[in-house]
């Protein structure tokens, strides 16, 4: 006699378990020692079903990215409005980095990943319309403007620091958490771009 008692996961539950359970095993051992069989395990289900739902490891940090481009998008977005929208934005992109290490481990590493497929690109041209956008704003441009050094800047800018602390290379360098070095870099940015000024005038 069959069984009414649900499955455990639904087909498309499934799936979003495993890219959990992938974004888990990425923060706890690196991109570089993703196991297909480690994700399965901690998803709580047959070794096969990774490679059923992704066929490789590379369909599975595909996954991933494409899910923290969205994430990045839903985080970033409703900040990055006004005409200080692309500073608020950087903000939120370190608290984004910070509070998805796994996902930011992958979404800038087109290495991992397939970087052709239409699902991630299009979670990816989403998040830069809102980097873009908020760059012209900042500079009162208007769309489609040429705003490419400012954008280069900005997100080097969080990226980088977002980076630095996640491998723990702040440690005791500054305050215990973020936002106690947000003045610090303000001021540290101020005063580069005055020497930048300085520069400029002197050559």
């Amino acid at each position: 006699m069959a069984s009414d008692a649900p499955k455990p996961y639904h087909h498309g539950h499934l799936r979003q378990a495993l890219i959990d359970a992938a974004v888990a095993e990425v923060e706890a051992v690196g991109p570089a020692a993703l196991s297909l069989r480690e994700i399965a395990r901690r998803a709580g289900v047959s070794h096969g079903a990774p490679a059923h739902h992704f066929r490789d490891k590379a369909g599975v940090f595909t996954a991933i990215a494409t899910e923290a481009f969205r994430l990045a998008g839903r985080t970033i977005g409703p900040v990055a409005q006004g005409p200080y929208g692309f500073l608020d934005g950087g903000s939120a992109y370190i608290g984004f980095a910070l509070a998805h290490p796994g996902h930011f481990a992958v979404m800038l590493r087109p290495d991992l990943y397939h970087d052709d497929d239409p699902e991630l690109s299009l979670a990816r041209d989403e998040a830069f319309q809102i980097l873009y956008g908020s760059a012209a704003d900042l500079d009162g441009l208007p769309p489609g403007a040429d705003v490419t050094g400012l954008v280069l800047a900005g997100w080097s800018l969080a990226h980088g620091f977002a980076t630095l602390w996640l491998n723990g290379n702040l440690k005791d360098r500054t305050g215990p958490a973020p936002a106690d070095v947000a003045d610090q870099l303000r001021d540290g940015v101020i005063r580069l771009g005055r020497a930048l000024e300085q520069q400029r005038g002197d050559q």
